[in-house]
């Protein structure tokens, strides 16, 4: 798992908008305070990060980073001829219209995680909007066969302590409206009682058992979490460019009571690529000072039930891909 994680921390993780239009139950992060990031400086933080960390991954966060569609064009448009550059975009899917869906035809290349928590029931219990916004899970059904038409689409399942035990029956419904690519996310930072964790082991069990049965039959079903490693649960580690042009080593900005302790530089004045990496490193130990003892061992426990789904389905998945190959050959042979 080791290039895994060389992988995850080789990206670009830009801060679209703090702002977001929900106030989800189990979100961390702060929401307000911080203009948002312009064009330009997206642009120039994308040649810094070729120039000076080697390129990689670009991650496009926020808040809602829809809010501002300028600035995921100027992005895509930006990257559109590199070779050595991969894009992810994030969206809780309330502003998806038209123009945003040609755009992300346009550039097909862009993976789009859309995250989502299950049934409408769930779905719209946790993601509680600001007055004026409708709830998010009728915007999302409406656009969902758009969605499931672009070629690099994945839903981000969020289970909350109180969804635990509904989190297989969330999955399925899901899997209903045709949906064949996932991640798992459950809530990490937040208290759980024993109850709810053995509610979680019992849901990703049944979960599990979904995608040993699928595979078992041919169908291509995707999980995400079986191919990415992070050396902390939820923020992302790498170069981090906030909304406000400040540069971190972990997207951990932006959770309450982190202020700028993780500043490492500007875009006027970057730190270098080892300066960035010591910062990085340093980062576990702040997780130790911003949350409390409780929630920390919760999100550690959290988090080895989820270890525990993956390390069960990885015999199961090289089972199905070694048969989808020895099935290939077969035809590949007998044209």
């Amino acid at each position: 798992m080791g290039a895994r994680a060389d992988r995850w921390r080789a990206a670009l993780i830009l801060t679209v908008t703090r702002r977001c239009n929900l106030r989800c139950a189990y979100c961390p992060t702060v929401k307000d305070g911080v203009p948002d990031l312009s064009a330009d400086d997206a642009r120039r933080a994308i040649d810094l990060f070729r120039a000076r960390y080697g390129g990689g991954d670009i991650k496009l966060f926020g808040g809602e980073p829809l809010l501002r569609p300028d600035i995921v064009e100027a992005v895509l448009t930006h990257v559109s001829d590199v070779s050595d550059v991969s894009v992810y975009l994030s969206t809780n899917g309330t502003r998806f219209e038209p123009a945003i869906l040609d755009l992300l035809r346009a550039h097909p290349r862009v993976t789009l995680t859309l995250s989502i928590d299950g049934a409408a029931r769930d779905h719209d219990g946790l993601r509680r909007p600001l007055p004026g916004e409708a709830p998010s899970f009728a915007a999302i059904e409406r656009w969902l066969p758009e969605l499931l038409g672009l070629p690099r689409f994945v839903v981000t399942q969020t289970i909350a302590p109180s969804t635990a035990a509904r989190a297989a029956a969330n999955f399925r419904s899901l899997r209903a409206m045709g949906i064949g690519r996932f991640n798992l996310l459950p809530g990490y930072y937040l208290p759980w009682s024993a109850t709810q964790l053995a509610a979680l082991e019992q849901s990703f069990s049944a979960i599990a058992a979904d995608f040993e049965a699928a595979w078992n039959a041919g169908e291509r079903l995707y999980l995400r979490n079986l191919f990415v490693s992070a050396p902390t649960p939820f923020f992302n580690t790498g170069f981090v460019v906030d909304a406000d042009r400040t540069i971190h080593p972990s997207n951990l900005v932006l959770a309450e009571a982190v202020g700028p302790r993780t500043v490492v530089g500007t875009l006027d004045d970057p730190p270098s690529a080892e300066a960035l990496a010591e910062a990085a490193a340093r980062v576990p130990a702040l997780l130790a000072e911003v949350y409390t003892p409780d929630v920390l061992a919760s999100t550690a426990a959290v988090d080895r039930v989820l270890t525990r789904l993956c390390d069960r389905l990885y015999p199961a998945y090289f089972r199905a891909r070694t048969a989808r190959g020895t099935a290939a050959a077969r035809v590949s042979g007998a044209a």
